[in-house]
């Protein structure tokens, strides 16, 4: 076991949980098998301990600088960088005549966490070039992709996603940032970006970022949005970079976490002379932007999962080697102190941190698999249904990760004591990393929003009830195991539970009552995260059960580790979803009725 993930419990996960090498009967998959997937991991594992995790802490202390003029980012990230892309990470996805590896994405995101968990601000760079890219190949054009995506597929070029404005923020329907037609039909864009990670750096010959802003004329509101491309640099025609495309970065912002990658305000057209390009049609920019969005949303769970796993271990091997205290039955104070992982209290924090990190990271791979399923089905329908199910569980994993997560990094803080609140230790830097992802991508409120206010109602609420389907099958699949029938039974109630409160809560919504519908949201994302979690592991448990019987020795302590995390989980977590569910019953408006004079 290292300090980034447990590669036990990553196989458990890949190959026992999700079979991920049936994947090879799809023809695209067909010359890879476990030992190619696990020589990837491997080297994967090697270059983030070698290249990413060697520099985390210094990257967090010394932060990217701008003078003026340029940004400086230490030696390590480029060399990192350099190693990463010369490795082919950044395409393991992708077809092998790009050069790419052909993986299936649930391997490729294992090797992404593998990454973030070592050095989560470096791989910021790579892992938003590899989301622009994505976007590129599904919604560019022919020219596009050869004067841009190519570049950025041999890591000549890197990509950002330019959303968010000084006074919009989340609410992009009040973008102000303008693209005027040019004769030669590329646009001028003006305007001003916030927040916009990895915005400059001497990483890469250019930067592609991809800008949302609104044609003049075009619908009001979100309905106006147009997404366009706009280079750093100038290019010309052999696609050799030129002078400055207008984009100036007017200062960097100082974040308590993510403090290696570069957070930029950037002005657009400041001498008028910022040329960008239309991707795909006028005013229709929002939707194909939510192509790079929802990559990286589901990215942002992984990442908060991997922040939280590597706190766990960390915590974990401080309570097995720090001595302090005796039983709370020792009468001797002269007794031999014992390792503080025999006390209850932190027993009880290391199997909340278990839970929540082995959980988030079951539910991200779970999504990359459908995801892989549905790109490699021939079935239209199945893959309509795969693709509708990813929907409805891509602001679980955003958001679900990104709070409890987070949680399990301050219980490894508190595990650790006054060591944890120090820089001598990296809990310290996790906790200030992850407090950034409940805002990265659409704040946890957005997503709650997007959950029942959209994902819930989609399509008659299709997509809801083959959730509830999927909880119905791994409940038939559980009831198997006598072991585990306390789990069959909670997790039975826990989905009938899910089913009323979200049918009393539609029912508000068709009687016209939206505020009172949306007002506890996120307590109805919380309530649903745990259920889905739950879910989660109910099919680790049953995975487990199906092993144990003929495991021995550390096998069988790993499997038993499983049955016990996912008895915490029912026993300690699973129960809270009561309250919740019969305040969300409630309709309660108190949110709604606070004067504002009252706060």
């Amino acid at each position: 076991m290292d300090r980034i993930i447990n590669r036990r419990d990553l196989a458990f996960q890949l190959y026992e949980m999700l079979d991920v090498e049936k994947l090879s009967h799809y023809p695209r998959f067909k010359d890879h098998d476990r030992a190619t997937y696990e020589a990837v991991i491997d080297a994967a594992e090697k270059l983030a301990i070698d290249k990413f995790a060697n520099h985390a802490h210094k990257s967090d202390e010394q932060e990217p600088q701008f003078d003026g003029d340029k940004v400086s980012l230490i030696p390590e990230v480029k060399e990192a960088m350099s190693a990463y892309l010369e490795g082919g990470f950044h395409l393991a996805h992708r077809d092998e005549d790009e050069g790419g590896m052909q993986l299936p994405l649930c391997i490729s995101q294992a090797v992404a966490a593998i990454f973030t968990g070592a050095n989560a601000a470096t791989t910021a760079y790579p892992f938003l070039t590899i989301a622009a890219a994505n976007l590129l190949t599904a919604h560019g054009d022919s020219w596009q992709k050869e004067r841009f995506l190519k570049p950025m597929l041999e890591g000549r070029f890197f990509g950002t996603m330019c959303l968010s404005e000084p006074q919009a923020g989340s609410s992009l329907g009040d973008i102000r940032t303008k693209a005027v037609a040019n004769a030669d039909g590329s646009y001028q864009i003006s305007g001003t970006k916030m927040w916009i990670s990895g915005g400059d750096h001497d990483l890469s010959e250019n930067i592609i970022h991809l800008v949302l802003a609104k044609i003049p004329g075009g619908p009001a509101g979100v309905k106006g949005i147009s997404l366009f491309i706009v280079p750093k640099y100038r290019l010309d025609e052999q696609g050799q970079t030129l002078g400055s495309n207008d984009v100036a970065l007017a200062g960097l912002n100082h974040k308590m976490g993510y403090r290696g990658t570069t957070n930029c305000l950037l002005n657009f057209g400041e001498s008028g002379a910022c040329q960008g390009f239309l991707v795909g049609k006028p005013h229709h920019g929002l939707g194909t932007m939510f192509h790079m969005m929802n990559e990286a949303r589901i990215g942002v769970g992984l990442g908060a999962t991997m922040m939280g796993y590597a706190g766990y271990l960390y915590s974990l091997d401080y309570a097995r080697q720090r001595p302090q205290g005796r039983p709370v039955d020792a009468k001797d104070p002269e007794a031999p102190q014992v390792p503080i992982i025999a006390h209850a209290d932190v027993r009880h924090m290391l199997l909340a941190q278990k839970s929540y990190v082995e959980g988030g990271l079951s539910l991200c791979l779970y999504c990359a698999h459908l995801l892989d399923h549905a790109q490699q089905s021939d079935d239209p329908k199945e893959k309509v249904d795969l693709l509708l199910l990813l929907d409805f569980l891509t602001p679980l994993a955003k958001a679900w990760p990104s709070e409890f997560c987070l949680e399990a990094n301050k219980l490894g803080m508190q595990i650790l004591g006054g060591y944890g609140y120090t820089r001598d230790y990296p809990l310290e830097r996790l906790y200030r990393d992850n407090r950034l992802n409940p805002i990265h991508e659409g704040t946890n409120g957005i997503q709650s929003l997007d959950l029942l206010g959209r994902k819930v109602m989609a399509d008659q609420g299709r997509a809801f009830h083959m959730v509830m389907e999927r909880m119905g099958e791994a409940i038939g699949a559980a009831a198997k195991y006598p072991a585990l029938e306390e789990f069959v039974a909670a997790m039975q109630g826990a989905v009938d539970l899910m089913s009323r409160v979200t049918m009393k809560l539609v029912g508000a919504a068709r009687e016209g009552k939206t505020e009172s519908f949306l007002a506890n949201s996120h307590d109805y994302l919380l309530m649903t995260g745990h259920i889905v979690m739950a879910w989660m592991w109910l099919r680790q448990a049953t995975s487990a059960a199906a092993a144990i019987e003929q495991a021995s020795g550390d096998e069988r302590a790993f499997y038993a580790g499983k049955l016990m995390t996912a008895r915490y989980f029912f026993h300690h977590e699973l129960p809270k979803t009561g309250p919740q569910a019969a305040f969300l019953a409630s309709l309660d408006t108190t949110v709604l009725d606070m004067p504002d004079a009252g706060f």
